[in-house]
This record gives C-alpha cells, sequence and structure tokens, in this order.
C-alpha cells in the first residue's frame, strides 16, 4: 500500500485545479503529438532493428556456416541494446527530474533517430571485417540509452498535462507509437523485401533505416514547441521557495524504498516478452517451420492494425475500470492462451497463424495499454521520470531483450519444439498477475502528492 504525503503547495490545489485540468487543450493535444512522433520513431527504430536482425543481420554481420548461430548472433545484438536502456533511464530520468522532461526529450530523440541512420551507413562484415559488427553493437547501444530515456519522458509530458480523470485516455494516443511505429517499419521492410536478394543485401536493407531521419526532422520539429509539464514546473517552483536542503538524487531515494520500483518492472515484463516473441522472433520460427516471409509479414502488418483500435480503448478503459482490472485481465490471458497461440502456429495454416497472432495481440494490449498511465502514477514528481523510465526498461531488457536471444536458443537445442515457448509466456505473464495483484490501484491519484510506502 502506499499512503499520500502532501507536500506544503499541493493543499492549494483542489482535486478539480490540478496543473494538469488546467492546461490548455491546445497545448495538450500539441504535447500528445509530440509525444505520439517520438514513440513512433522509438518504436520504428527498434522494431526495424529487430526484424532486420532476423532476416539480414545474421548474414551481413554475423556470417557463419550455422544459420541458427547467426541468427542467435544478431538477437544477441538485440539484447545488447535492451541491456542499454536501464541505463539510458536512469541517465535521463536523473537529468529529468531535476532539470526537466522537455530538454531530455529533444536529446534522446535526436541519439535515437541519428544511431538509426548511422546503421544504414554501415559496411557489412565482407567489407571490413570484425569492425563491422563492433561498430552495430556499438550503435544499437546508442539507440537502448536514447530510447530508455525517451518513453518515460513522453508518458510523463502526457499525462502531466492531463486531467487526472482523462490520463488514461491522453496517454492512449502517446502509446499508439507502438503500432504506429511497428506498423510503419514492417511495411518498409515488406517493400524492400521485394527486392531482388542480391540488391536487398547490398543496399535495399538501408533504406528504411535512414528514413529516420526525416522522422526525426518531423518529429522535433514538433516537440520544440511543446511547454514543459506543469506538474513539474510546480515541483520546481516549490523547491526553489523552500530552504531545505537538496534530496538525495532521484535513483537513491527510489533505492530507499525500491516496492514501487520492483512492482513497476515486473508489471512490463509480461507484455514485453509477449510481443517478443509474437514480433521479432517469430519471423525467425514461423519461417523455419515453412511459412513464407511475406506471409508472415502480413500477418505482423494486421497485428499493428489490431493495436491502432484496441490500445487507445483499453488505455481509456482503464480510466473507467481501472489500470490493475484492464492489466490483470491481459496477463491472465497470456497465461491461458501461451499453449494455444504456438498449437494454432504449428498447424501450418496461415489462416490459424493469424488468428492466433492477433488474439495474442489484443491479450498484449490490454497488458501494456494502461501501463503509462499505471507507472506514473506509482511515484512522486521529484523521482517519477527515474522511476518510470528505469521500472519499464528495466522489464524491456528481462522479457524482451533476452526473450528472443532465450527463445532461439531453446528452439535450437530441442530440434524446433515450442514449448519453451510457451512456458516463457505463461511465466513471464504470471510475473506480470503477481505484481498488479499486490499493487493498490493508482487511478486518479493526485501527481502532486508524494507517494511514501505505508
Amino acid at each position: 500500500m502506499y499512503t499520500e504525503k502532501q507536500p506544503p503547495r499541493a493543499e492549494l490545489l483542489s482535486d478539480t485545479a490540478t496543473p494538469g485540468a488546467a492546461s490548455d487543450n491546445t497545448q495538450l493535444r500539441k504535447v500528445a503529438l509530440s509525444s505520439l512522433l517520438g514513440t513512433v520513431l522509438e518504436y520504428y527504430d527498434f522494431l526495424l532493428y529487430s526484424t532486420m536482425a532476423a532476416l539480414v543481420f545474421g548474414k551481413l554481420f554475423f556470417p557463419s556456416s550455422n544459420s541458427a548461430a547467426s541468427t542467435i548472433a544478431a538477437f544477441g545484438t538485440l539484447a545488447a541494446g535492451y541491456a542499454a536502456r536501464p541505463i539510458g533511464g536512469v541517465l535521463f530520468g536523473h537529468f529529468g527530474d531535476r532539470l526537466g522532461r522537455k530538454s531530455m526529450l529533444i536529446v534522446t530523440m535526436v541519439m535515437m533517430g541519428g544511431a538509426s541512420f548511422i546503421i544504414g551507413l554501415l559496411p557489412g562484415y565482407a567489407t571490413i571485417g570484425v569492425l563491422a559488427p563492433i561498430l552495430l553493437v556499438a550503435l544499437r547501444l546508442v539507440q537502448g540509452i536514447a530510447i530508455g530515456g525517451e518513453w518515460g519522458g513522453a508518458a510523463l509530458m502526457v499525462i502531466e498535462h492531463a486531467d487526472k480523470n482523462r490520463r488514461g485516455k491522453w496517454a492512449g494516443i502517446m502509446q499508439l507509437g507502438s503500432p504506429i511505429g511497428f506498423l510503419l517499419s514492417t511495411v518498409v521492410v515488406m517493400v524492400v523485401t521485394m527486392l531482388p536478394d542480391e540488391s536487398l543485401y547490398s543496399w535495399g536493407w538501408r533504406l528504411p533505416f535512414l528514413l529516420s531521419g526525416v522522422l526525426v526532422a518531423v518529429g522535433l520539429y514538433v516537440r520544440l514547441g511543446v511547454v514543459e509539464s506543469p506538474v513539474f514546473r510546480e515541483a520546481l517552483e516549490q523547491a526553489e521557495s523552500e530552504s531545505e536542503p537538496k534530496a538525495a538524487t532521484p535513483l537513491i531515494q527510489l533505492l530507499r524504498n525500491p516496492r514501487p520500483l520492483i512492482l513497476a518492472c515486473a508489471a512490463g515484463i509480461g507484455p514485453f516478452a509477449l510481443t517478443a516473441l509474437t514480433t521479432s522472433h517469430i519471423i525467425a520460427y514461423a519461417t523455419d517451420t515453412g511459412y513464407d516471409e511475406s506471409e508472415v509479414m502480413r500477418t505482423l502488418v494486421a497485428m499493428s492494425v489490431v493495436s491502432l483500435v484496441c490500445i487507445p480503448l483499453f488505455s481509456a478503459l482503464s480510466d473507467r475500470l481501472g489500470r490493475r482490472t484492464v492489466t490483470l485481465a491481459g496477463a491472465l490471458g497470456a497465461v491461458v492462451f501461451a499453449l494455444p497461440l504456438y498449437a494454432l502456429v504449428n498447424t501450418g495454416s496461415v489462416l490459424w497463424l493469424t488468428v492466433g497472432l492477433l488474439i495474442a495481440q489484443v491479450v498484449q494490449n490490454l497488458m501494456y495499454a494502461p501501463l503509462a498511465p499505471l507507472l506514473a502514477e506509482m511515484f512522486g514528481t521529484e523521482m517519477r521520470y527515474t522511476g518510470v523510465s528505469l521500472g519499464y526498461q528495466t522489464a524491456s531488457l528481462i522479457g524482451a531483450g533476452f526473450g528472443p536471444l532465450i527463445a532461439s536458443s531453446f528452439v535450437a537445442s530441442t530440434g524446433g519444439s515450442s514449448l519453451p515457448l510457451s512456458a516463457i509466456i505463461g511465466v513471464t505473464a504470471l510475473v506480470t498477475a503477481t505484481a498488479i495483484w499486490r499493487m493498490a490501484e493508482t487511478r486518479g491519484r493526485d501527481l502532486t502528492a508524494e507517494f511514501v510506502r505505508g
């Protein structure tokens, strides 16, 4: 349980006169658009890399006579990017909690898009030898650090501007960046994979990465026009008006009372593991079991379309039913559907493959959609950026970063059995369900309050 400890100036604010409720609707829409564009770029870059890791990176950067070994090595660089995300969460979270949300989001966007653009210019192993995979991993780490600070800051900019009764609705718009980014990356990959293999492996694979430069330019144009979070400004004014000594760093404050951080991390593990296995890993798994790459990619596009409806719907629904109710429904659904999912995939039927993955996507969206308001409402303003980012990104590391790597290793060692894959989905969803069960409901909490463990 958590109790609310009001800071002195928070007493001056009524439930309806919070900084978020007083924000101008035009500015709120601009903030939502800015955060949406940032998350589109985030998911476009990260999912593009995941897709290319399954399709071409094994051959271009990690050549081996064993195709399974090349795929595992390529997914290893995917895990490296996820490993850097908590570092980015701590780094940008610290300065975001001390200096402001907006300035950090400018830096993360430039880093993220810039690293992706440079990946599109990299020569392969055949040209520069071992330096090629080293540079690829280095750029992947830059991406990971940038994304470690992007999602948390983007989520907070929206949530700290929004009225307390509509945080889920507005956060749902921001979280549309996930399916839009995935849809964009999938469509672009589908187009370039239509090229002859010689063209694809020589220059075609580079085009999707170079497109990141355009996305960065558009995103920065909008992001530079938004104002700082009113909740953060309120906290900053309060701190400047008081003569108390400066509080410990956000990370130290979190570690002194780690329960909210642990629960935040555990809540995200299930949706991340499920999305990793049903997006990046499913390409390698399904094509190895006889499906054509184009069939799998079309199914992935359909999954993105489903998310365009489900994410804003479920996020807004959490404003009415509560964050716990919606997320717990998804987690229990994932536990139940873990075995049937791969049974449908293993039929060899494109129809049943599509049905299975679409159901899995709905279940994943139930877990994922309320995550932004849920995590934001778990931490006080002075540590919220760090807490949200570190919890979310550590969950992504555990659930999605190592998921495809472990899954590929299991499949290779068991001769193609899908039982370990179902086990990964079931166990990680159970972790999420347990965490949500242990939480108090957060919907409607006053973001100007300081939450301490009771």
